[in-house]
């Protein structure tokens, strides 16, 4: 990376600121009774958005105006060992969300629309369905993240990608989906470049990426929600504060951004997806534009875009969940296979753990008792299963380090 751009970048960003139902009959691994500290449910519900080199079959798109090299990272010593098997036996699953005081948690299937609670002896119960989902390529059951009680899902319909809010009936174990409020519609949607990772930022306000669904120029277009992270109330209203009056459009320029979440101090992250080069690791900041289509990874700041403070070959990472744990980011790669760790303090850098040991990783979230959990997902069609697939597995976060 230019030592240049890269010194400017990193300045940036520490300055940027504030701104229910029948059991499933899963295998699932017993486990002793957990808690989620308070820091870590809330850092697990700043789970954020990632882009999109997630062995893409489109191959279109702009012309990718490349940095010089991936950034540098270390090997850690974490080895397969360290980390141990939560639940088995999950079908695609996208996003796992806290739930409750006993541990619980939520989990998103892409492809069978269910959302699961995930019990902490380790089985699994189906809390509902949600209705009208649609299947295809990347789309389906996506995103979730909960607020003031109530469930936010991210997924895809016929008339395109959408946010919907389920109120949450019932308790520990007996989780039920209630009655549905459509938040966003008409998304832009495809079979591939859906976005789909929602969060709710320390502002209380309600994150969502979405893809260039396949359009990488309406990724520029400031009138297309197309390549895009939006930031609205949680009733779907545009904030007064957003950078473009009247728009739900927080910042622009991006290819299939699926992980995002934020530091202590406000600063926010997100994961992107590159097309042939580079994936990216970005700060995001109120109304600036990441040059997708224009450019791909580094070299966009003479142009007037923003440049990642991270970057990495495709075929290394092809990121997709993030959290931000402590001064960590944690960062779940599919094509990579791998979990990577950033410092916050220090974003140009990477430490990666369990390379190639469990095939690829869709999602990371702060787990109970000071861990992190990561999620694989080898059944989604473009893995490889392995017996237990798929899986969450649970490894101490000093173990990272």
């Amino acid at each position: 990376m230019d030592t240049t751009r890269s010194t400017r970048t990193t300045r940036s960003a520490r300055s940027a600121g504030g701104r229910a139902g029948r059991e499933s009959g899963r295998r699932s691994v017993g486990r002793a009774r957990r808690s989620w500290s308070a820091v870590g449910f809330a850092a697990a519900a700043a789970l954020a958005l990632v882009a999109c080199s997630d062995g893409d079959p489109d191959g279109t798109g702009g012309t990718a105006t490349s940095g010089s090299s991936s950034a540098p990272s270390r090997t850690s010593p974490a080895t397969a060992a360290a980390a141990t098997e939560v639940v088995t036996g999950l079908d695609a699953p996208w996003s796992v969300v806290p739930v409750g005081d006993s541990g619980d948690a939520l989990i998103s299937e892409r492809d069978s629309a269910r959302v699961l609670e995930l019990r902490a002896d380790g089985s699994t119960r189906e809390v509902g369905t949600v209705p009208g989902v649609r299947h295809g390529g990347e789309g389906g059951l996506l995103g979730l993240a909960l607020h003031d009680g109530d469930l936010f899902v991210y997924s895809t319909a016929d008339a395109g990608n959408r946010v919907q809010r389920f109120s949450l009936t019932g308790d520990t174990g007996s989780y039920r989906l209630g009655d549905a409020t459509t938040v966003l519609d008409g998304l832009p949607r495809n079979t591939f470049h859906d976005g789909g990772r929602i969060a709710f930022g320390p502002d209380g306000m309600l994150y969502v990426s979405v893809g260039d669904a396949g359009d990488p120029p309406a990724a520029q277009d400031r009138d297309s929600l197309a390549g895009k992270i939006l930031r609205v109330t949680p009733d779907g209203a545009v904030p007064d504060d957003n950078p473009f009056p009247g728009s739900p459009v927080w910042s622009l320029g991006h290819r299939n951004v699926q992980g995002m979440g934020w530091a202590a101090d406000g600063t926010m992250f997100a994961a992107e997806f590159g097309q042939d080069a580079w994936d990216e690791l970005n700060v995001i900041v109120a109304g600036e534009n990441h040059g997708w289509p224009e450019v791909e990874g580094v070299g966009g700041e003479d142009r007037g875009f923003v440049d990642p403070v991270q970057q990495w070959a495709t075929d290394d990472a092809s990121p997709s969940g993030l959290a931000v744990i402590g001064d960590t980011v944690y960062v779940a790669n599919l094509r990579g296979e791998s979990v990577r760790a950033v410092p916050v303090a220090e974003p140009t850098t990477s430490t990666v753990s369990f390379a190639g040991e469990f095939g690829r990783i869709r999602t990371v979230l702060a787990g109970p008792d000071d861990t992190l959990w990561f999620v694989t997902n080898n059944t989604d069609g473009r893995g490889d299963p392995r017996d237990g697939d798929d899986r969450i597995l649970s490894v101490p976060l000093r173990e990272l380090d």
